[in-house]
């Protein structure tokens, strides 16, 4: 554990020779272009009014407006409706599969017995089993 702090130590003295030199560079650059960023600069980098006023508008504890509050509702009651939507979807499928296969096993049954009762029936009807008489 002794090793930590040194350590430590020299990335914080290597991070401040960093920022010291790029202090300097910037110093170092003309005013005309500080002036006029160009390009992908302006893109990335905000006006300081806008940036000074970014973190002061609420901090993590405060109590959010009612118009972060609408807007988390909305998501969540989107949210729900497509879960709802998506789970009513597969049970329509699960259940126009499932009608499906028993109507084909209704058919088959059915086929069997037609073929059942074509090679047992004897010319009667009802057939010969049924009108039986006993003596």
């Amino acid at each position: 554990m002794s090793w930590t702090r040194p350590l430590l130590l020299t990335c914080l003295f290597v991070l401040s020779v960093i920022t010291l030199f790029h202090g300097a560079d910037s110093a170092a650059v003309s005013d005309k272009k500080a002036a006029s960023p160009q390009g992908a600069l302006r893109k990335i980098f905000m006006q300081e009014a806008d940036a000074s006023s970014f973190f002061k508008r609420r901090g993590k504890r405060a109590v959010k407006t009612q118009d972060e509050i609408n807007a988390e509702q909305r998501q969540r009651l989107a949210a729900d409706a497509r879960r709802r939507e998506y789970h009513e979807e597969q049970t329509n499928e699960f259940e126009s599969y499932a009608e499906e296969e028993h109507d084909e096993q209704d058919e088959r049954t059915r086929e069997k017995t037609e073929q059942w009762r074509e090679f047992h029936y004897d010319g009667l009807d009802p057939s010969y089993e049924y009108n039986r008489h006993t003596v």
